[in-house]
């Protein structure tokens, strides 16, 4: 496995034809694929930008999640406090 150092961080690549080592980022991209970037026709990366980053923001912050008993991320923290 290479190891790469950028800013203080070490980045890891996955083993060729391994992408059960990288599940989390795996689910992420088809969630992001399939809830945004193939409900519509994007021209230009400028395009998408702004709403996908809007679509990430309620993803993360306001839609509830069922891994944590269907509540939202602040509602953890708030309940975690």
């Amino acid at each position: 496995m290479q190891q790469v150092k950028i800013i203080g961080v070490w980045l890891e690549h996955i083993q060729p034809n391994k992408p059960q080592r990288n599940a989390y980022i795996e689910r992420q991209n088809r969630t992001v694929r399939d809830e945004r970037l193939s409900q519509y026709i994007f021209e230009t990366i400028d395009e998408t930008q702004n709403p996908t980053t809007q679509w990430l923001w309620t993803y993360n912050y306001e839609r509830p999640h069922m891994g944590i008993c269907s509540i939202t991320n602040p509602m953890k923290l708030k309940t975690a406090a």
